[in-house]
């Protein structure tokens, strides 16, 4: 999967993504066949670096923006590219900072974008490339056809993986039923979700560049992506081993953050659920519960939380009988009986999947 970019940088390409005033601008200086050096972002940090040139302060709009863009200067923005500050300005960054560009234009955009924090884009003249930098990132802007073939093949991809996810998790729901759960079941289902929640995050990159031309792919990315998260979050709480120094977000964050190469160790993804160390991946697991009540209809996060503290365990609620789960707090008679229905119903939805 591609790196993620930074949210300094995903800012950075939606406003400058298509349907915005700015993109609009950066287009016309394109097919003016001319170039630019534009800085989004006025203040002293900027300023500081900033040589000649003259005082603007006028509103911004695309036409205004590819007229001043025939002089050779740099152009300063406001940092919500709302107006133009100043025009024909000559930028001085630190000529000490390091550069991979070689283009006079070009390492000057990479060495203020490293200098101070601001996005700063330059538009080739020569090869008709717009590229945006954010500290140390570079990211060339792609046509739309093209970005809209990447996320397209990147959505057919989510959609096996999510019909894979969907298999092991109802593998799981049979086992949990069953009381035959083991950690590599459950870590199965933990690198499943977090590989389809990396692919999304991927595919939310690109419906971020592709502005409003990425609405029919948003659309397509939460059909397929639906329960996905809080299927993980349950999970996690289901079978984590909470401790003074563990708790769930401590989980998540690790799950999170776990490398391409680790994800793919079943071992090292079962760590985050801090098991006894050495803990073997055919050991047997007890749910607590979360995650197959959170499968019946209205009922309330709050009101799980208290099943599953009162009972402890998924075998013990599926034993409850619906005067047991009447005294929990904030169940009650009627909500009791929906329970313990809809708790029979997945069981028997089980064993029809199992032998049939």
């Amino acid at each position: 999967m591609a790196r993620r970019r930074s949210d300094a940088l995903l800012d950075a390409l939606a406003a400058v993504a298509p349907g915005k005033p700015l993109r609009e601008g950066l287009d016309r200086i394109l097919q003016s066949k001319m170039g630019a050096l534009i800085v989004v972002g006025d203040g002293p940090e900027v300023l500081n670096i900033c040589s000649g040139g003259f005082l603007l302060d006028a509103a911004f709009s695309p036409q205004r923006l590819s007229e001043l863009a025939k002089m050779d200067g740099a152009i300063i923005l406001a940092s919500d590219a709302s107006r133009i500050a100043r025009a024909n300005v000559h930028l001085v960054p630190n000529p000490n900072v390091p550069t991979s560009e070689t283009g006079t234009r070009h390492r000057t955009a990479e060495r203020v974008a490293r200098s101070i924090d601001v996005p700063v884009i330059s538009v080739s003249e020569d090869m008709a490339i717009i590229a945006c930098y954010v500290g140390g990132e570079k990211h060339p802007l792609e046509s739309i056809p093209r970005l809209l073939d990447r996320a397209n093949q990147a959505l057919q991809t989510l959609e096996r993986y999510k019909n894979r996810l969907d298999e092991v998790s109802g593998e799981l729901s049979e086992l949990e039923i069953e009381d035959l759960v083991s950690v590599r079941d459950v870590v199965m289902l933990l690198q499943r979700t977090e590989m389809v929640m990396r692919l999304a995050e991927e595919i939310e990159e690109y419906i971020v560049e592709l502005g409003e031309d990425g609405r029919l792919v948003r659309l397509q990315l939460e059909e397929v992506l639906g329960g996905v998260e809080d299927e993980r979050r349950h999970v996690v709480r289901d079978y984590f081993r909470e401790v003074e120094t563990w708790h769930l977000d401590d989980a998540m964050a690790a799950l999170a953050e776990l490398g391409a190469e680790q994800l793919l160790d079943l071992k090292t993804v079962a760590e985050v659920l801090h098991l006894p160390r050495g803990v073997d991946l055919d050991a047997n697991l007890t749910p607590r519960g979360y995650r197959l009540l959170s499968r019946i209809p209205r009922i309330p996060d709050a009101v799980v939380d208290h099943i599953v503290e009162h009972f402890a365990s998924l075998a013990k609620i599926m034993r409850a009988t619906i005067d047991d789960l009447d005294d929990v707090e904030g169940v009650g008679g009627t909500r009791a009986k929906s329970i313990k229905d809809g708790l029979s119903r997945l069981a028997e939805a089980s064993i029809l999947d199992r032998y049939t």
